[in-house]
């Protein structure tokens, strides 16, 4: 229709039509040229800003409108469509449009889009209103799967520790999967993190899963989510699985080997594939993630046990990681326990504390079953409860007092070797009696080899004192 207008013969007249049907749009609209100067407001426009059209011509649009974008638009040369924008803390859609000619932008005509109903502009504040809440959430969502440990966190001088932190920085530039195992309180979630913080995925979340601590009917929805009614006392809304959440980052499976053995099969298709459905879904859903596994219990066991699929295990033991409990390293207790001191005293500025080496001494001692937390909060404690600025033996608990041998008179005539001999003797019986006469433990409590041990004993006098390790 206005192309035929444009080709009658009367052009007076077409303007005319032209410009009166532009003014009674129930659409505001608002054009400037090259410059961001204002050549043509409608009356609906005009009577939306309350101005009038003749005092507004020629100015620049910002004086019309302070928050327009027309000489953004001018500048770029590119189309705004759908734009939220604000006036009078009212939400409405916006359409700027760039009008050119031989290639060169002469002008930028803006739409602003409202109804007596208010129908857009209901759906212009919800855009805002969606806009800014999506913000909120990303931000909680990058704090909440956010990392706190990074290999400067890892602390041995140990040639195990070494080892595996060697490993473990290897495996973070790897996309294959990592199995972690060790002793609860070795520090399993902490490398973990540090493999995670070390890859390219470090800027994308770190979702952590208990897989002891879901209940065993909610195993599938925590993993993959559910779409909304999926089952009673579901939300309204539905909710996005743990392997969504860990898309383009990675997602830390802890204690594994308390995942349910029917639950297994579809997680070994989701490692597979990658893909997987909401529990009431049937929409299938792509996830970029790499996993990363824990456990302190024995797998090659619960495949025997058929508590645990084989195929699921070497699939998440691509990479093997073991870390050794602390009584095997002992020279890593001494700087494990400066390093939970330091950050004692960085987290309680009034009180700086230090260890005497005699509790050294008996730190040195202790077997930790515990292993790194145990010690952290042994010291914890211990510098609470200290009197002045020390850690005294007396500070630390009973039990890691009581197996330290006690100095004993050295009898004239004694030597050097007798006394060796004799203080060997007591620390191996004070070790068989704390692994309740199993070597194995023994060996482990007192950081030798098993044949060694075996050895001592043997020239110590002390065979047949001990069961066997069965």
């Amino acid at each position: 229709m206005l192309i035929s207008l444009l080709n009658m013969d009367n052009l007076t007249d077409n303007k005319n039509f032209l410009k009166s049907l532009l003014d009674n749009m129930q659409i505001g609209i608002i054009v400037s040229d090259a410059h961001g100067k204002i050549i043509y407001i409608n009356e609906t426009y005009a009577r939306f800003l309350n101005i009038r059209i003749d005092e507004s011509i020629g100015k620049h649009a910002t004086e019309i409108v302070s928050n327009t974008r027309l000489h953004i638009v001018a500048e770029t040369g590119q189309a705004e469509i759908n734009y939220p924008h604000k006036f009078k803390d009212i939400g409405y859609l916006v359409h700027r449009i760039p009008i050119k000619e031989d290639g060169c932008i002469i002008a930028v005509m803006g739409l602003v889009l409202f109804d007596n109903a208010t129908t857009v502009v209901k759906l212009a504040e919800k855009l805002v209103h969606l806009d800014s809440k999506l913000k909120v959430v990303q931000s909680e969502l990058a704090s909440h799967y956010a990392t706190r440990y990074t290999f400067d966190d890892i602390i041995g001088d140990s040639q195990s520790m070494r080892s595996v932190k060697n490993e473990a920085l290897k495996a973070a530039h790897s996309v294959l999967p990592v199995l972690i195992t060790g002793e609860s309180g070795t520090g399993k979630e902490l490398f973990a993190q540090s493999i995670h913080r070390e890859g390219p995925r470090k800027t994308y979340p770190f979702v952590r899963v208990n897989c002891a601590a879901i209940p065993k009917e909610l195993f599938e929805s925590e993993l993959f989510g559910y779409e909304k009614g999926a089952f009673s006392g579901a939300n309204l809304k539905g909710k996005a699985g743990k392997f969504e959440l860990a898309n383009m980052g990675s997602i830390f499976l802890d204690e594994v080997g308390d995942l349910p053995l029917e639950l297994q099969p579809k997680l070994l298709r989701v490692l597979e594939l990658k893909e997987f459905e909401r529990v009431g879904g049937n929409k299938l859903i792509s996830s970029d993630f790499r996993v990363i596994a824990a456990t302190n219990q024995n797998l090659e066991q619960f495949i025997k046990a058929g508590r645990f699929r084989s195929d699921l295990y070497y699939r998440l033991n691509a990479i093997a990681l073991d870390i050794s409990p602390l009584r095997t390293r002992r020279e890593d207790i001494a700087c494990l326990a400066d390093y939970f001191q330091k950050k004692i005293n960085d987290q309680n500025r009034a009180n700086k504390s230090r260890i005497s080496p005699l509790a050294y001494t008996l730190l040195e001692h202790y077997s930790w079953p515990g292993n790194g937390r145990e010690l952290l909060h042994v010291l914890e404690r211990a510098i609470f409860s200290m009197n002045g600025n020390t850690v005294k033996p007396s500070d630390l608990p009973d039990y890691i007092q009581a197996p330290m041998p006690q100095p004993r008179r050295i009898e004239k005539g004694t030597t050097l070797k007798t006394y060796m001999r004799t203080a060997e003797k007591y620390a191996i019986e004070h070790a068989l009696a704390e692994a309740k006469q199993n070597k194995t433990i023994t060996a482990e409590i007192l950081g030798i080899h098993r044949t060694l041990l075996y050895r001592k004993m043997q020239q110590l006098g002390m065979l047949g004192k001990s069961r066997d390790d069965h």
